[in-house]
Parts: C-alpha cells; sequence; structure tokens
C-alpha cells in the first residue's frame, strides 16, 4: 500500500540508501530518484499533489529563499542533513506548483583515483597561474573533478583559495591552505561582481563556479592573465566548443584579442560525461584532454579551431592529451561500457562507428 510523502529528508534517505544522484519533487509524479542514470518511481508514496509538493520543498528552505523563489520562480541553494550529505537543490515553478530537484553531495570528496581522474589533470593542481577549464553537461561531475582538485592542492600547498559558487556544493576545512568560499545570493550579488574586486582579497587561486556571461568570462581571463590559478566551468562538450563559445561571447571588435589572451593564458580544457557501465554497475567517466602546447596555442590565436582536434591526436603521447573519442575508445577496449553507448556519445558518430569496427571485427 502507497503513502503520502511527508518529509523530504526521508525521501533524501532513500536516495542515499539506494545509491542514486538526484531527487525530483513534481505534481502529479511519484517522487523519482535518477538511479544509474535513469529517472524512477520511488514505489511506495503516492503520486504527488501540489500542497505535498510544496510542504517537502519548502520544509527545508529559509524565508529568504521562499521569498525568492516566489520573485524570480526558482532559486538555487545547497544544505546538509546531519550524518547524511550535502544537497544541491533548486526549486522552482512549473505550471503554477513548486517542484524541486535536490543532488547528492558527498561530505568526503572522493579520491582521484576513485572517479577515474588520470594524472594528467591531477597535475592541474600544481600549475602556479593560468586557466583551467572543466567542461560538460549538467550532471557530468564537473564540481566533483574541481572540488577534488581544490582538495589537493589544500593538502599540498600554502595558498589562499577563494570559490565563488552558485550554490556552495562541497566545502573544506583549511589544511594548507586558507579556502574562502563565497555563494552567490548569499554572500555576493554574481560571479561578475565578486570578480570586479577579487584581487583586492590577495587570493591565490580562484574557482569560478560558472563562466555564464561576458563579464564574468573576461574577469577571468583577466585574472588569470595577472599571475593567478583560475578554475571555471562552462556547459560545453568538447575542448573545440569550449574555446569558440568564450571567443563568440564577445563582440566581434575585440574577439580577436580574447584569442590571443586565451592562447597565452590557457593551461588546459578538459571535457567529461559520464556513461552507464556495460556490467550495470553505476557510471564510468570519460575525458577529454587538452593541454595548450605550442602548435594549439598558435590556432587559437589564428582561429583555425577545427584544427585543433587532429593537433591534439598528435600531442597525446607527448602531453598526455586525448581526444572523446580516444577516450570512449579506451572505456570500449576496456569492456566498461557497450558500442551503443560509445557512439551515442561521441560528437563524431561516423569515426566513432568505423574505429569501434575495427576492434570489434579484429577480435
Amino acid at each position: 500500500m502507497s503513502k503520502t510523502a511527508k518529509d523530504l529528508v526521508e525521501l533524501l534517505e532513500i536516495l542515499v540508501a539506494k545509491e542514486g544522484s538526484d531527487l525530483h519533487i513534481t505534481v502529479g509524479a511519484k517522487p523519482k530518484i535518477r538511479l544509474r542514470g535513469d529517472l524512477v518511481d520511488i514505489e511506495e508514496y503516492d503520486p504527488l499533489d501540489s500542497s505535498t509538493a510544496q510542504n517537502l520543498c519548502y520544509g527545508i528552505m529559509t524565508e529568504l529563499q521562499k521569498k525568492h523563489l516566489e520573485e524570480n520562480f526558482d532559486v538555487d541553494f545547497s544544505f546538509g542533513v546531519a550524518k547524511l550529505s550535502r544537497f544541491r537543490a533548486n526549486v522552482y515553478i512549473q505550471r503554477g506548483t513548486v517542484a524541486g530537484a535536490f543532488r547528492i553531495i558527498p561530505y568526503i570528496i572522493p579520491p582521484f583515483d576513485k572517479l577515474g581522474i588520470p594524472p594528467v589533470v591531477q597535475r592541474f593542481s600544481t600549475l602556479p597561474k593560468g586557466l583551467v577549464l572543466v567542461t560538460g553537461p549538467t550532471g557530468s561531475g564537473k564540481s566533483t573533478t574541481l572540488a577534488s582538485l581544490i582538495n589537493k592542492i589544500n593538502q599540498e600547498r600554502k595558498t589562499h583559495i577563494i570559490t565563488i559558487e552558485d550554490p556552495i556544493e562541497f566545502t573544506y576545512s583549511h589544511k594548507q591552505a586558507l579556502i574562502d568560499q563565497r555563494e552567490v545570493g548569499t554572500d555576493v550579488p554574481s560571479f561578475a561582481s565578486a570578480l570586479k574586486h577579487i584581487l583586492r582579497q590577495d587570493p591565490d587561486i580562484i574557482l569560478v563556479g560558472e563562466m555564464r556571461d561576458l563579464e564574468t568570462i573576461q574577469a577571468a581571463i583577466t585574472t588569470a592573465e595577472t599571475g593567478h590559478l583560475v578554475f571555471a566551468t562552462l556547459h560545453t562538450n568538447s575542448a573545440p566548443e569550449t574555446i569558440s563559445r568564450i571567443v563568440d561571447v564577445f563582440p566581434p571588435s575585440q574577439q580577436a584579442q580574447v584569442r590571443t589572451q586565451l592562447s597565452v593564458s590557457l593551461q588546459g580544457v578538459v571535457t567529461q560525461t559520464l556513461l552507464k557501465r556495460k556490467d550495470g554497475e553505476g557510471r564510468v567517466m570519460a575525458m577529454e584532454i587538452m593541454i595548450p602546447n605550442a602548435a594549439i596555442r598558435n590556432l587559437i590565436r589564428e582561429d583555425k579551431i577545427p584544427q585543433l582536434y587532429s593537433t591534439m591526436q598528435m600531442g597525446q603521447t607527448e602531453t598526455g592529451m586525448k581526444t572523446m573519442n580516444q577516450s570512449l575508445l579506451e572505456l570500449y577496449k576496456k569492456g566498461l561500457i557497450t558500442y551503443e553507448a560509445a557512439i551515442e556519445s561521441s560528437l563524431d558518430k561516423k569515426t566513432m562507428q568505423r574505429e569501434l569496427d575495427k576492434i570489434k571485427y579484429s577480435k
């Protein structure tokens, strides 16, 4: 017999117990969790009516957050449940009713080897300055990758780290480093405003949760040029697309200058995605890695972005670079993903299929 959901924490406990990643609350549907990439019902509960959905979401919100929701129709925030986990929340209005999406943020930051992050990416934590971009679709683990890098710096370097996040996800205790975390909407009005005077706060390393607009992107690039290490994220699906997205934000009259700035300050672009494992036991990460060498910097400066992939392939042995197709092929060879998953996740499906078939029919 099903029951009415009355306590969001109870649903979050189910999410954690089942090792899901997200909980969804919306009117007319049972509470759902994302399990290994798929949305599934929490079967023991009734479909939610508008009153129940609102009470579930409002039960963990402050009055300020409720006011923000009512004025702006959605609100981002994070919160912790003692002895359970931290969560990132987005509560929003749909068809005049309250809905919410809640994502698990572990208290303990996973180590690099558990995440499948290669040593070449781990070395970004040792850089003295420059711009490092971690990109990919929503839910691809960008925040976790950055948290692992920040955690490594915290353990090894005597530096001042400032993070600007919307909302704050992972929290850190001060170890070798001093870490200040600023939340958009709570500690600062916006990413751009936080970056405006950040150099007066004497940072060595800055994490920008998301480069959303021209002003934020411009400030991040300029800060990286001034001798600081800047980590940031973008919702892009490849290294070439990342470069194009950044440049295209600027008016045509400034784009040549921005390409020159990027060609000097960019230290790495990591694009990642999560795929279902072939054995059904969770998900595995595919990761494209671009580390600018002299040839890549020249291509960026001269606006020859389509040639980046061929240069990345040639630089694989030298620097540890790899394209997304190369990463997918590695996972397929190891038996971690299916033929179909590799093709589905590739941006160049014809080439991907051709390379997979070579492996498939050589066995």
